[in-house]
């Protein structure tokens, strides 16, 4: 009977082993042992933005979410209703401000890669739905790591990302740009929920979308909604009326701003393929997931039999 718990450990342990991946990164360790990254000389340190409504308790557990302990030095600032009024247009100054987020720039060329490291409290807003926004507002070449202590839509880490990125690369973000994008996360949620189709089909409607204007230039709103027409059809997602003409009003809005298109198009290609690349060969590999599940009933029968 041990050698069987011998066994069942061992075989446990080849399952973590195989099913769990393992990331590198560059790491130091501190006095008490814990494991940070080493600070880029380069780029700079993290930067952390909190929400300002977040009591302390809430606060430490967004840090835990955020891994904040992993770095040896962050920058760290608050967003409040005041940024809202900042970056958005008509928007409430006495908003209450959960979400919070930590970015890190990345070398140009790196693209945006987006987590959300509290899916279960980020009820509305996708990773791809951020990354279409702040495309959008004129951010890239980032790394954004999202969370909230508590069940929000997720509208409201889009404005501390805006601050974050200012005070980061000591640029100025377009306050059109940003308006536009955040009605960009507006539409994109409300659609998914009136439309019923999943959050992945809304965020590559958007970037087929916008990759279409960016590479057609559209000269008038009626020939931008015949590229938002032609995009719905070729993902056959159907739209109220209503539901359509916000898409289209809201994308007549995009190519009328001051952007470099063909700039915006290598991103939205980069956006479009991010997910193929990593998981595409996968996904499609049947022989894989037969491999996949033939061990797992070879595994179960084994198991089944030690205790015959």
């Amino acid at each position: 009977m041990k050698q069987k718990w011998l066994s069942i450990v061992a075989v446990l342990m080849l399952l973590v082993a195989v099913m769990v991946p393992v990331n590198a990164y560059a790491a130091t360790n501190d006095s008490s042992g814990s494991t940070q990254n080493a600070i880029n000389e380069k780029l700079g340190v993290p930067i952390v933005v909190y929400g300002a409504n977040l009591t302390d308790e809430e606060k430490a557990t967004v840090k835990v979410a955020l891994q904040v302990d992993q770095e040896p030095e962050v920058d760290e600032i608050t967003v409040s209703g005041q940024d809202l009024v900042k970056y958005i247009s008509d928007s409430n100054p006495s908003s209450r401000m959960y979400s919070s987020a930590k970015i890190t720039r990345e070398e140009a060329g790196e693209g945006l890669i987006i987590s959300i490291v509290t899916p279960e409290n980020i009820t509305q807003v996708t990773s791809e739905m951020y990354a279409n926004a702040m495309l959008t507002a004129g951010i890239e070449d980032a790394t954004v790591e999202i969370a909230a202590p508590k069940p929000v839509t997720g509208h409201s880490a889009l404005v501390g990302i805006y601050k974050a990125y200012e005070a980061k690369t000591g640029e100025t973000l377009d306050t059109e740009r940003t308006d536009v994008a955040n009605d960009e996360l507006s539409v994109a949620t409300q659609i998914a929920e009136n439309a019923n189709v999943s959050d992945e089909q809304i965020a590559e409607l958007l970037t087929g979308i916008k990759q279409q204007i960016a590479e057609l230039n559209p000269a008038t709103k009626e020939e931008v909604e015949q590229i938002v027409q032609d995009q719905l059809a070729q993902l056959n997602i159907q739209l109220s009326e209503q539901d359509r003409q916000m898409l289209v009003d809201l994308m007549n809005r995009i190519s009328q701003l001051d952007i470099d298109f063909s700039k915006l198009s290598d991103q939205l290609s980069d956006l479009t393929t991010k997910f193929q690349e990593e998981y595409g060969d996968l996904l499609q590999d049947e022989g894989f997931w037969n491999g996949v599940k033939n061990f797992f009933n070879n595994l179960i029968d084994t198991i089944s039999s030690w205790f015959k």
